[in-house]
């Protein structure tokens, strides 16, 4: 294991963390996807900070992270135009309401409430806006309908069980639009700038990272991406995924005293 992630080594392992996750993912091939700092929550930063105030925004929530993302949003960056649409612990908000000529935030799966959405059909394929999504606990365990969503975030930890402290981001040709032919009002931290010149970094998505990863984290998620891809990729992780959410509702189903927050099936987390 080497040091330094400029070296030749360095960047060859970052690379190979970046092409695994795509391949296992099996993102589309214009899809652009990045290691970036902070885990799940600095790529969820780096998206809003660097894409929100365009146009309005639609924000999802249902749970506590969903939460936090509209905290950030109407707190921090003070948007004018906020619409937030939530749902108690339990339920969804009303899907069929959001305008997706809208910008959109949402959590793929809110793990806080045990509630998902089912699918992305709600979603317009000739949306105007951009669908930034919070996919950290559906990544690599669910069903992802990739040409739905423009901006996807996750992290090495939560579902393949990685090392913490490292985020992915992945950006629909849509999404790279917006970066290179908008400006925020606001100043951007070097933690979250994707462009120079008004042009796309395009070595942080080949592995150049925007600070010092740590190598010992890398080999560890390649550990993981090499075992993912040994059990038989992606549709194993999401059989695993769906074998323990059957061992828990048969359990619920034998109990007098526990129950599912999430009343419809399709939605459970």
């Amino acid at each position: 294991m080497g040091r330094s992630h400029r070296s030749k080594a360095g960047k060859a392992k970052l690379s190979a963390a970046i092409t695994q996750s795509r391949d296992l993912l099996r993102l589309p091939e214009e899809y652009r996807l990045a290691i970036v700092p902070a885990s799940d929550t600095g790529a969820v930063e780096m998206a809003l900070w660097s894409l929100l105030g365009a146009r309005g925004v639609d924000m999802l929530a249902w749970e506590s992270f969903g939460s936090g993302w509209v905290s950030d949003v109407t707190k921090q960056l003070r948007l004018d135009d906020v619409r937030v649409i939530e749902a108690d612990y339990g339920g969804l908000p009303d899907l069929a309401s959001v305008d997706t000529d809208r910008d959109v935030v949402f959590t793929w799966n809110g793990t806080t409430s045990g509630v998902r959405v089912p699918d992305g059909d709600w979603i317009a394929d000739d949306r105007k806006g951009l669908t930034i999504c919070d996919a950290t606990s559906a990544a690599f365990a669910q069903e992802l309908p990739w040409h739905k969503l423009d901006v996807v975030t996750f992290s090495w930890q939560k579902v393949l069980g990685g090392e913490a402290a490292h985020g992915m981001l992945v950006l629909s040709p849509r999404a790279v639009e917006r970066l290179e032919n908008y400006t925020p009002p606001w100043p951007l931290p070097k933690l979250f700038r994707m462009t120079k010149a008004g042009k796309l970094t395009e070595d942080l998505f080949k592995g150049a990272t925007i600070n010092t990863p740590s190598m010992l984290a890398v080999e560890d998620y390649l550990s993981a991406l090499n075992w993912a891809e040994k059990i038989g990729g992606l549709p194993a992780l999401i059989g695993r995924a769906d074998a323990n959410l059957q061992v828990i509702a048969e359990w619920v189903a034998q109990s007098d005293w526990v129950d599912f927050l999430a009343a419809d099936p399709a939605t459970r987390s």
